[in-house]
């Protein structure tokens, strides 16, 4: 063969090796990952899972659940209208209705009506009389005055006067003995991503709301495991980031759809406390799932 053969393949033979390496460098050639990488259409089906576009419905209702509240004091019609109205977020003629009259329609959350049912349920939770408020961790460390400096009772600003006046008050929602142990059982097993406390400890709205969503639960005949299948839809639409990521680990390390994970291992210290969230987070961030996030604040407030 000529030299200049010999030559002329050598030179074609480098450029397709410098092609490559650049196409390479510019990961054109990647090989199929093991992960499931979030895209737009994968985020969309994912926030879709742990916050259906229908909502989560319990076989409860509100019946006169508002206008107990309203009569009793622990919520203030015109404060808790202004707060929805100064959030941009003003109350529908429906939502109006089931404080000052009542309903009989079934309670469903979704992305719609999550936040005026965090404020809602925090009232019940606060005002019903219930052993967990009277005798629980609540008081133990100060009695009944200690127990108005949690953000559950010194944070809520919609009553009418002093909040304490209404603390385990009034028996909005009758419960049996075996009831009443039935949802502090389950409530000592649900925690929430904004501390390390269960709900048996509701010394924060989230926590104090779904203990009113247990009770609600309780008393209309509801088992452990609606109780805490309840309890995975209403967290999931309260801290919707929060349960995004325990989705996103679950299909990714365990390969299960939030649909399918136990609603009680999901909501336990070991998933649902802010522990969990911070080792749930540094997992997600370890295998490039999702970029570290920017630093929130609480929200643990009206």
């Amino acid at each position: 063969m000529k030299k200049t053969n010999i030559l002329l393949i050598i030179i074609i033979v480098s450029v397709l090796i410098n092609i490559f390496l650049l196409l390479k460098d510019l990961n054109l050639f990647k090989k199929e990952s093991t992960n499931i990488i979030t895209t737009k259409s994968n985020n969309s089906e994912l926030f879709d899972e742990i916050n259906p576009a229908n909502g989560y419905e319990i076989n409860a209702s509100f019946n006169d659940l508002g206008p107990k509240m309203l009569k009793s004091g622990i919520i203030d019609i015109n404060k808790f209208k202004s707060v929805y109205e100064k959030s941009n977020q003003p109350l529908t003629t429906e939502q109006e209705e089931i404080l000052t009259i009542g309903s009989n329609k079934k309670i469903k959350v979704d992305r719609e009506n999550s936040y005026f049912l965090l404020n809602f349920f925090w009232a019940v939770g606060l005002n019903n009389k219930s052993k967990i408020l009277d005798k629980g961790q609540m008081i133990e460390y100060d009695g009944i005055k200690g127990a108005g400096n949690f953000a559950s009772t010194g944070g809520w600003s919609l009553a009418k006067g002093n909040t304490m006046n209404y603390y385990s008050k009034n028996v909005l929602i009758p419960l049996t003995i075996e009831q009443e142990e039935l949802v502090n059982e389950v409530a000592s097993n649900i925690f929430r991503p904004c501390c390390n406390n269960s709900t048996a400890f509701p010394d924060c709205n989230h926590g104090m709301a779904l203990l009113g969503v247990m009770q609600l639960m309780a008393s209309n005949g509801a088992t452990e495991s609606e109780m805490y299948e309840a309890g995975k839809y209403f967290n999931a639409f309260w801290f919707p980031g929060n349960y995004y990521d325990l989705a996103l680990y679950f299909k990714n390390k365990e390969k299960i759809s939030f649909i399918d994970i136990d609603a009680k291992l999901l909501l336990s210290k070991d998933y649902s406390s802010a522990t969990a969230a911070q080792n749930i987070k540094k997992w997600l961030t370890e295998q490039e799932l999702v970029e570290e996030p920017a630093k929130t604040g609480g929200g643990c407030g009206v």
